[in-house]
């Protein structure tokens, strides 16, 4: 049988999956780790990862054919050393889209009408001693702007749409046929919207690409959500903005150095957080992993990769 690594635990389906059509090496369960890769390395010829694949590991494993990634995103995967290497590399996009654009709705939502600090004043007792909370923000007849108007991006369209939201968006290049109006420049767009939700890829091209001027221009009444990648966002300058109020306020779900959030965000009344969960649900997760073995067993049966990025 074909032996496929696994660096860090998926799903028990994954592992239950792959144990039926292959030999399923689980390197987070080997006392050292690099003596189980120099024993078992020369064997693998898959590895199934949600933690991504270093050069390093590609070489402990020489006769590796293919990676197939737990994630939409696959920055976390040494790309030019996996083609230099002939490998071939795949991911789980489409079946995650639903439920990330719901979340990034379900971010704003909370953010706007302060939901987390409703539901604190009235476990607190305020509701009777302070009387009605405070008033807040509305989606309705806003404008959003969307960095990144992928698969994803346009799911969370349709949904902004749907609560009366004037939607644009920024992307690399315009996109015909959309019916949402395009910017070259994502400050100008910043300075236009009420919100700008990220839902750009990782990577090189969109490290930083939040800058302080583009949230300077987003201004003390805009909104950031971020459920792309943490890297996208100048962090450091978010939080000053974010403290001295020149940014209205920011619901996140990635961050830079997951699971390290900066605790300078914890004292914020403006902020939502999420642990990095806009897939995590039962029905999404499932289908990625389903998608990860899918994409094995057609590579070793010779057949099309299903979501082949390399």
């Amino acid at each position: 049988m074909v032996d496929i690594l696994m660096p860090t635990p998926i799903l028990e389906s994954v592992e239950e999956a792959i144990e039926r059509d292959f030999t399923l090496h689980r390197l987070w369960q080997a006392p050292d780790r690099e003596a189980y890769l120099r024993e078992n390395g020369p064997k693998i010829r898959g590895i199934g990862t949600f933690s991504g694949c270093d050069a390093a590991l590609m070489d402990a494993c020489p006769n590796l054919e293919i990676i197939s990634v737990f994630s939409v995103g696959y920055d976390n995967v040494d790309i030019a050393q996996a083609k230099t290497r002939g490998i071939r590399v795949t991911n789980t996009p489409s079946v995650l889209d639903d439920a990330v654009a719901e979340m990034g709705l379900a971010l704003m939502l909370a953010l706007a009408r302060r939901i987390p600090q409703g539901d604190s004043y009235v476990r607190a007792g305020r509701w009777i001693s302070e009387g009605p909370a405070p008033f807040t923000a509305e989606l309705t007849g806003a404008t959003v702007g969307i960095l990144g108007l992928g698969r994803i991006g346009k799911e969370f369209a349709c949904l902004a749409q749907a609560l009366k939201m004037r939607v644009v968006y920024h992307g690399r290049t315009e996109q015909p046929f959309q019916p949402y109006a395009y910017y070259a420049d994502l400050e100008e767009m910043a300075r236009d919207v009420d919100w700008l939700v990220c839902i750009a890829p990782g990577g090189k091209a969109t490290e930083g690409i939040i800058s302080r001027a583009v949230m300077e221009a987003l201004g003390p009444d805009g909104y950031l959500v971020n459920i792309g990648r943490g890297s996208s966002v100048d962090e450091p300058a978010m939080i000053d903005l974010l403290q001295s109020g020149a940014l209205g306020g920011a619901a996140l779900d990635v961050f830079a150095d997951e699971p390290n959030v900066p605790e300078a965000l914890f004292a914020l009344d403006n902020v939502i957080l999420a642990p990095h969960q806009a897939s995590a649900t039962h029905k999404t997760r499932w289908a990625m992993g389903d998608l990860v073995v899918r994409n094995l067993r057609a590579h070793f049966a010779g057949e099309p990769l299903i979501t082949r990025v390399a």
